[in-house]
């Protein structure tokens, strides 16, 4: 059973088992960044997510459970860091980093702190390395995403030499030959620019590109509109989460893939379905910055199975 907090209280009875080693409630908020939305859990407790992916898989059914496109776990630091980042996708599967999720985990934790309206910053520890968000006094929320990684070896992909490389490289799929710009941002994008995104099938194609073999670790894939080359239009196909309404690490990897194909600037604003946001890709530092939202939608806790 779930008690869910959103101004008025309503109770929910999905089916979502819990593991059998779960004997207290779990508290949880609901987050959204432009639509891409994610379960939230204090786990800064516990060095190993509470949930099983399994379990995340029940929650994140829009359904039976509670509906996300992911389950995001805030853990203790690790050496210099201040906070821990698993992610759990909607099928289980557990990525590198989320872009719209660390802005939604940065308010999650200013919120625990009392600190929601205030200006700060955080050092968490993701498996695609150290990222760095802060909180601004607007509400919009600046990630640090690092420097792309640009090599074949680094994405992982099979379409240039491992030390070169991609950029539109030719691909088949769905037979049809695509130019193909692979760009890492801790977790593999294929961007693949086009005149119109609305008229790709993305539900057609999306699962194609995810699984082709030319990426061994699976991919994210973005279609690219430049309607100016300070302004892109993005369709996305997210490994392990399907079609969404936004994917930050996306946004940056776009940005970045037209800069070195030369279709679109170093800093643009990329237009997804659930809203924008402001990417810089600062070529002297090879830092990438992603500015945008993170809002939060209602929050409660979860009962053991038992109490179903």
């Amino acid at each position: 059973m779930f008690i869910i907090s959103t101004g008025r209280s309503r109770t929910l009875r999905p089916t979502i088992p819990l593991s059998a080693s779960t004997t207290m409630t779990i508290a949880f908020a609901k987050y959204h960044g432009l639509g891409n939305d994610f379960i939230l859990i204090d786990n800064r407790h516990a060095s190993e997510p509470l949930l099983t992916p399994a379990e995340a898989i029940a929650w994140c059914d829009r359904h039976f459970g509670i509906g996300a496109d992911g389950v995001i776990f805030a853990l203790p630091g690790q050496a210099d860091h201040d906070y821990t980042m698993r992610i759990f996708n909607s099928d289980g599967s557990e990525p590198e980093m989320c872009g719209n999720g660390i802005r939604c985990l940065a308010r999650f934790l200013a919120t625990l702190a009392g600190r929601d309206t205030t200006e700060v910053t955080y050092r968490i520890h993701t498996l695609a390395g150290t990222i760095t968000p802060q909180l601004r006094a607007d509400g919009q929320v600046t990630v640090n995403m690092g420097a792309p990684r640009l090599l074949a070896a680094e994405i992982p992909t099979t379409l240039a030499a491992p030390e070169a490389k991609v950029i539109q490289q030719p691909l088949t799929v769905a037979e049809q030959t695509w130019a193909i710009t692979a760009v890492s941002m801790g977790n593999p994008h294929c961007i693949i620019f086009v005149p119109d995104v609305e008229q790709i099938p993305l539900a057609e194609f999306g699962p194609q590109f995810e699984h082709h073999p030319a990426f061994p670790q699976r991919t994210n894939t973005e279609f690219i509109q430049v309607v100016r080359p300070d302004y892109l239009r993005m369709r996305v196909w997210e490994r392990g989460a399907g079609a969404t309404l936004a994917c930050g690490t996306g946004a940056c990897a776009a940005v970045v893939a037209g800069a070195i194909a030369g279709v679109s600037a170093a800093a643009a604003t990329v237009e997804l379905p659930g809203g924008n946001l402001e990417i810089v890709w600062d070529e002297t530092s090879q830092q990438v910055y992603m500015t945008g939202p993170a809002t939060p939608v209602f929050s409660g806790k979860t009962f053991p199975s038992s109490h179903n």
